[in-house]
C-alpha cells in the first residue's frame, strides 16, 4: 500500500489566529525557524497562511514611501495592496489556502507542491480543521524506505499478486532504490505495463528495464515518479 499524506505529516503544528498581528506573527517566524504558518479561525478551521512572502511585501509596500494610489498601483495587484494595508494575518495572509487530506497519497502532496511552487501544506480533515501539516522534507522520506522492503513488495505484491506470474521466473535487483528487473514476460505490452506499476512502488528512485524483448524492442531507464 502507499503511503498516505497521514503517515509523513508532522501532526503537531503551530499555528495562529487571524486575529495575530505583524509583530506577533514575525516573532514566530523567527523563533521556530520556519517560514510560514497556517491561519485558523476559532474553529480550528484553515483559512489561509501567512508567510515569510508575505510579511515583507507588507513591509515592502509599507516602507517604500512611494504613493500607491496612482500609476504605480496599476503595477501590482490590487489584493496585494489591500494585504499590505492589513495588520492582522487575516488580513494580509494569502487566501485561498492550499490544503490536503490526510488520506490523500504522498504522490499528490508531491505534484501539489511542485506545480504550485510551495514548501508545505496544511492537511485538514473533512470539516476543514487544521490536523498536521506536510513538508517536502517529509515527502520526500518515503525514498528512506529499505531496499530489501522494495523488492518484497516487487516480487510478491506486483510480479505475483498483480500479474499472477512467478517471480522465481524474473531477477529483480534494488540498490539504493534503482531496480533492476530482468526476465521474460509473456509480451512486450506487459513488460512495459510491469515497469510503469514498478515505478509507482513507494521508495522507487528508478527502474531499469533489463527484459529479454525481440531485437526490435528497446530497453528503457525510467526516471522517478516525482
Amino acid at each position: 500500500m502507499s503511503a498516505t499524506v497521514a503517515d509523513v505529516m508532522t501532526r503537531k503544528v503551530i499555528a495562529v489566529r487571524e486575529a495575530a498581528t505583524f509583530k506577533e506573527i514575525a516573532g514566530k517566524l523567527r523563533d521556530e525557524r520556519i517560514s510560514a504558518f497556517p491561519v485558523i479561525d476559532d474553529d480550528n478551521k484553515v483559512i489561509g497562511v501567512v508567510s515569510e512572502g508575505d510579511l515583507i511585501a507588507k513591509e515592502a509596500v509599507a516602507g517604500s514611501g512611494q504613493d500607491y494610489s496612482g500609476p504605480l498601483a496599476g503595477l501590482l495587484h490590487r489584493h496585494e495592496l489591500e494585504k499590505a494595508r492589513g495588520v492582522t494575518a487575516g488580513e494580509f495572509m494569502t487566501k485561498p489556502p492550499m490544503t490536503i487530506g490526510p488520506d490523500a497519497p504522498v504522490s499528490e502532496a508531491a505534484q501539489l507542491m511542485y506545480d504550485r511552487r510551495v514548501k508545505r501544506l496544511p492537511v485538514v480533515d473533512e470539516a476543514g480543521r487544521l490536523v498536521g501539516i506536510v513538508s517536502r522534507a517529509d515527502v520526500l522520506a518515503v525514498f528512506n524506505r529499505p531496499d530489501d522492503e522494495i523488492r518484497r513488495q516487487i516480487t510478491d505484491g506486483v510480479i505475483l499478486d498483480t500479474y499472477l506470474m512467478d517471480p522465481l521466473t524474473f531477477r529483480v535487483a534494488v540498490k539504493d532504490g534503482v531496480v533492476t528487473i530482468s526476465g521474460n514476460p509473456e509480451s512486450a505490452a506487459v513488460a512495459h505495463e510491469m515497469i510503469d506499476t514498478v515505478r509507482h512502488v513507494e521508495g522507487v528512485v528508478a527502474v531499469r528495464d533489463r527484459f529479454d524483448y525481440p531485437a526490435d524492442e528497446p530497453v528503457h531507464t525510467y526516471g522517478p515518479l516525482f
